[in-house]
């Protein structure tokens, strides 16, 4: 579980509420009306599925399991299993790595060994390992966009449900006393919209982004390191090319040595 996900919406929606307590405000009334919530979540749930298709909902929904999981292995460690496979298929042959690809806990390294191990052309393995990275690139920037677009709709369907509650308000001004109660609801859709669109919907949006942008940096040093398996070539050299790849890609092809030391470090 990524646990900065979970203290980050204590901490967020934890602070609003204590904040709005401090400022005399009384947590019964933001639940005393359904109103506000109709509009706020009926409408924008209702705007996203007139935006997004029923096969593309599934497949952002799917990525939202980005935001609460972490995963435990890193960059370094892959490198180093892949530098150690490499030497057991140089000693033994690549048909040592047979167990290795049923039981490697990395999917796309499982798959690209029982790949190499079957004798698959070069281009073929990069392709097909090359595509099942772009499937998952594409279901998790279907949830980034759905929760971007969320982002912007709900907002938007506070204020659209504060003006709705101040037209009722402003046809009825016969009881002075009853306004301020009545327009302190009416803003309820708004603390909603916003509440929840800056501290879910967005950051979960760049919470996703972050994550796959990882995954993908760590799936293209595992496809060249299998190629580089295939060919036969040198540990070391693997070893030494992968690290090179990942702080070239960490903090560009300058200061190559902190990139490094960052990554080790990661």
């Amino acid at each position: 579980m990524d646990i900065t996900t979970i203290i980050g919406l204590i901490l967020g929606f934890g602070g609003v509420l204590l904040g709005y307590h401090e400022e005399g405000g009384e947590f019964s009334a933001l639940v005393h009306q359904a109103s506000p919530y109709l509009i706020v979540f009926g409408g924008g749930f209702g705007a996203m599925l007139v935006t997004f298709p029923l096969s593309e909902l599934k497949k952002a929904f799917s990525s939202v399991q980005l935001v609460f999981t972490q995963k435990k292995y890193n960059e370094i460690d892959i490198i180093n299993e892949l530098a150690d496979l490499s030497e057991k298929a140089r000693k033994d042959g690549l048909l040592s790595l047979e167990q290795d690809a049923q039981s490697n806990k990395n999917d796309l390294i499982r798959k690209g060994l029982a790949l190499v191990v079957d004798g698959i052309e070069t281009e073929v393995i990069k392709d097909i390992l090359a595509r099942e990275t772009e499937l998952h690139e594409e279901i998790h920037e279907a949830g980034v966009k759905l929760f971007e677009a969320m982002g912007g709709t709900w907002p938007a369907m506070g204020v659209c449900g504060t003006v709705m509650g101040m037209i009722s308000i402003l046809r009825d001004l016969s009881d002075p006393l009853a306004l301020g109660p009545k327009i302190s609801s009416a803003f309820i859709a708004t603390m909603l919209g916003v509440g929840f669109a800056n501290l879910v919907f967005i950051p979960f949006a760049g919470k996703i982004k972050a994550k796959t942008s990882r995954e993908t940096m760590i799936n293209e040093l595992i496809i060249e390191g299998l190629l580089s398996i295939q060919a036969g070539e040198n540990p070391r050299i693997i070893k030494e090319k992968l690290n090179l790849n990942l702080m070239e890609k960490l903090n560009g092809k300058k200061n190559v040595t902190a990139g490094a030391e960052e990554g080790a470090e990661a």
